[in-house]
């Protein structure tokens, strides 16, 4: 038998905001996008909540992957801590 690494959805990198509730963070993930009339490019944000499995701390950046619903909220999963912070 072979390991094989479920590789289904979608994988973003943000910041990690906030890790005080149970087992969860949350990520902001920060994109441009640009006005459809006046073609400005601005910068938006999302937040998500994520399963924790990696321990990560306020201020870490990581990679996060969709994954089925975990719980209300929660529709990731940290995959690495791509920096920590200080």
């Amino acid at each position: 038998m072979t390991n094989k690494i479920n590789t289904n959805g979608k994988t973003f990198e943000g910041s990690v905001i906030s890790d005080k509730m149970t087992n969860t963070i949350v990520v902001s993930l920060e994109y441009t996008k640009s006005h459809p009339l006046y073609k400005k490019i601005f910068r938006k944000h999302k937040n998500i909540y994520a399963e924790n499995n990696l321990s990560a701390k306020t201020g870490d950046i990581v990679k996060v992957r969709e994954t089925r619903p975990l719980s209300k909220l929660k529709r990731f999963t940290t995959l690495a801590i791509i920096k920590k912070s200080k």
